[in-house]
């Protein structure tokens, strides 16, 4: 094909047309020829719009997955920004990019550590595997900046009714990481090590889990970034903003944070002192905010519509929460690896099947139990569902009794 297409709806069902010849087996080489001779460039737009239109259309989320690194790789370096809206210093989207940039350096700096390899002495193969361990603790940092991607942008993509693509990102997102623990899983064995340990290790391990890191990059500076900039209002970046500290940075401190020019823009609305009466009590509002946030545990409510509707904000909580999870149908809170065991719970809260849902993992050296409860009323319809979690770890370690007045105090 000779022609340059010009039509964008001609080039978007194109675009998709070659996504399904990936999924029907075609050659990704062969593909990207199609490509290349089809269309000078693809908009950054039209990624999103036909990875979305082909979930709706039926294709699986997880399909779109497994396809996600081969289209990747066929539209490398054909990804036109033209038209996307400048990011001012210290914005949200400007951060994660820095961050990208110096997760880019660290994986340049770990490929050129790889190369050195073969001439590395027998002898100083332990100062080798040392270096190998610092990079890769430094790219583990990346788990930061993908959460804010979950938990604060995606939730406002998602009322764009952009819902596909976040997903896609979500699982690959879970794919790195499975990555990085299964090499820090490796890094953390005992030597002494010989050449060829090693170098399975970078084989198999270390280098997949850094080229994955350094592919959601351009997915997200090409594709990503530039989409959400033109969807996004700054009242909502300037809630993602505010809501960024909670989870943290990764690699990077932004020396300033963006300030929007509307000077009435704000994200806190003003407390009432007026009582909520309950049928045994009643608080005022800061009150009733405090007693929640003050229960040892987290608490999460989802309607009975499977929106999110309410979460506790304790000082320590287990897991992330952004204010920007409101409304969000609870499927999308969740890696799709998981989701069909959020449908299942619902389904059974909902038939009555079952009221209560327990479990307990592992995390970080913590041992953490979540259990979710359906909510009914008197006469037994389904009102929701509540998601308790709580660290048991030191509460595990308790023996005998403590009847005396015994507690640290305030430093």
């Amino acid at each position: 094909m000779s022609e340059v297409i010009s039509n964008s709806q001609a080039q978007k069902e194109l675009l998709k047309h070659m996504i399904r010849q990936l999924h029907d087996g075609g050659a990704p080489a062969f593909v990207r020829q199609q490509l290349t001779s089809a269309l000078k460039s693809v908009p950054y737009s039209m990624v999103v719009e036909a990875e979305q239109e082909l979930i709706n259309e039926g294709l699986p989320t997880e399909e779109v997955l497994k396809l996600c690194d081969i289209h990747t790789q066929v539209l490398d370096g054909k990804i036109d920004q033209a038209g996307a809206k400048p990011i001012p210093a210290g914005h949200p989207l400007e951060v994660m990019r820095q961050e990208n940039a110096a997760l880019v350096r660290v994986v340049e700096e770990f490929q050129a550590l790889a190369r050195q390899l073969p001439q590395i002495a027998t002898d100083a193969l332990p100062g080798y595997f040392e270096s190998l361990k610092a990079i890769f603790q430094r790219l583990s940092e990346v788990d930061k900046h993908y959460r804010r991607k979950e938990y604060l942008l995606f939730p406002y993509l998602e009322k764009k009714d952009i819902t596909g693509p976040p997903k896609v990102m979500w699982g690959k997102h879970d794919e790195t990481r499975r990555l990085l623990k299964v090499a820090g899983e490796g890094l953390a064995a005992h030597g002494p090590f010989t050449h060829a340990e090693i170098e399975s290790l970078l084989k198999f391990v270390l280098q997949p889990a850094a080229r994955a890191i350094l592919d959601m990059t351009m997915k997200e500076n090409e594709i990503m970034f530039p989409m959400a900039m033109d969807k996004l209002s700054d009242q909502e970046w300037l809630e993602i903003q505010e809501q960024t500290s909670s989870i943290g940075y990764c690699l990077y401190e932004p020396p300033i944070l963006w300030q929007p020019q509307e000077e009435k823009m704000t994200t806190e609305s003003q407390p009432t002192t007026d009582f909520i009466q309950l049928p045994s009590g009643k608080f005022t509002l800061p009150e009733l905010t405090t007693l929640l946030n003050s229960i040892p545990v987290d608490m999460t409510f989802v309607d009975k519509d499977d929106k999110v509707r309410w979460f506790s904000e304790g000082a320590h909580r287990i897991f992330a929460r952004s204010r920007a999870i409101l409304g969000r149908d609870v499927r999308n809170c969740h890696p799709p690896a998981s989701v069909h065991m959020v449908e299942q719970i619902l389904h059974d809260f909902k038939s009555g099947k079952a009221d209560n849902a327990p479990f307990w993992i592992e995390l970080k050296g913590r041992f953490v139990h979540i259990e979710y409860f359906a909510l009914r009323d008197a006469a037994g319809n389904y009102l929701g569902t509540l998601e308790v979690s709580q660290d048991l770890t030191d509460l595990r370690q308790l023996q005998g009794e403590q009847r005396l007045l015994s507690y640290k105090p305030k430093k």
